[in-house]
């Protein structure tokens, strides 16, 4: 049921707090109340004047979900706003796509991780940003366009590349697909997902197997090896932090108790460093060690 003088008080309040310029509007000089006029909102939102200020002053017909979505962006709504606005029109809100937007804060804790390997990427396994260590401990990504850096891709379609144990691999596969399934059910019709998915089936007839399973797990931890071709084994802990709104997730690996890999990870930071300080100066190149795709800053 929709609750009218809230929906009413929610719409006017967020109306009053955007500025003219906010919307790419000329300020004008005779604006008697703060903020947007109804008729521009309306006219933002692709809907009649009168429509919108019935909404406005608690009466009226209901409005339509594809109206509150115009709306919504119109008042420039967060997820949280737009939600609440569904809410107070007595509908389910749109379920939240995957944006793939890495919000400043959440590599600005990355960075802070500088002694264990960090990395952050989307619900489909695409690369995000890496740190210095994680860099040194993964397989070289290329930089351009195209499912190179996506983990789940590489991990299946170029399996002589695994950066794992052998007797590890129908583990980590079946966990793969797993977590796979588990977003390609919350954001099922997404092209990004929907794709990944259907040339994965195509191209791996061991993902086509273990998809047919239907098994479903969210990834929250794991622990797994690392074969590193210059230090060996380093078996780490890793913990994943999920950012559902925004479909990205950051995964931190910290070294296994009780075995070297706290060593094995410091030696990895010296010879990395020491790498990518030599392809620099060879190169007469600025020094980049944190990786982040243009599309996903």
């Amino acid at each position: 049921m929709t609750d009218r003088s809230e929906l009413a008080d929610f719409l006017r309040r967020r109306r009053e707090l955007l500025r003219p310029s906010d919307v790419g509007l000329p300020d004008g000089s005779r604006r008697r109340t703060p903020g947007l006029r109804r008729e521009e909102v309306a006219s933002l939102a692709g809907v009649s004047t009168d429509h919108y200020t019935r909404l406005e002053q608690a009466r009226g017909s209901a409005p339509s979900e594809s109206v509150l979505s115009a709306i919504a962006r119109a008042l420039q709504c967060d997820l949280d706003e737009r939600d609440h606005l569904f809410y107070l029109a007595g509908m389910t809100p749109p379920a939240r796509r995957a944006g793939h937007y890495v919000r400043p804060g959440l590599i600005a804790l990355a960075r802070r991780l500088t002694d264990i390997p960090v990395v952050i990427c989307t619900d489909t396994g695409e690369l995000a940003w890496l740190n210095p260590l994680a860099t040194a401990l993964l397989p070289p990504m290329p930089g351009g366009p195209g499912r190179g850096r996506n983990l789940m891709w590489r991990w299946f379609t170029e399996p002589d590349h695994r950066p794992a144990p052998a007797e590890d691999w129908d583990r980590m596969s079946a966990a793969h697909v797993m977590d796979l399934r588990a977003t390609y059910a919350r954001r099922a019709g997404d092209p990004d997902i929907t794709s990944l998915v259907h040339d994965l089936l195509d191209e791996s007839e061991e993902f086509r197997r273990l998809w047919e399973r239907h098994e479903v797990a969210v990834r929250r931890a794991d622990v797994k090896t690392f074969l590193h071709p210059e230090v060996g084994a380093i078996a780490v802990r890793c913990e994943v932090l999920i950012t559902e709104e925004a479909d990205v997730k950051l995964l931190a690996y910290f070294p296994l108790e009780g075995t070297d890999a706290a060593e094995r990870l410091d030696l990895l930071r010296v010879i990395g460093t020491q790498r990518l300080t030599s392809a620099n100066s060879q190169r007469d190149a600025p020094h980049v060690s944190e990786i982040t795709p243009p599309h996903l800053r």
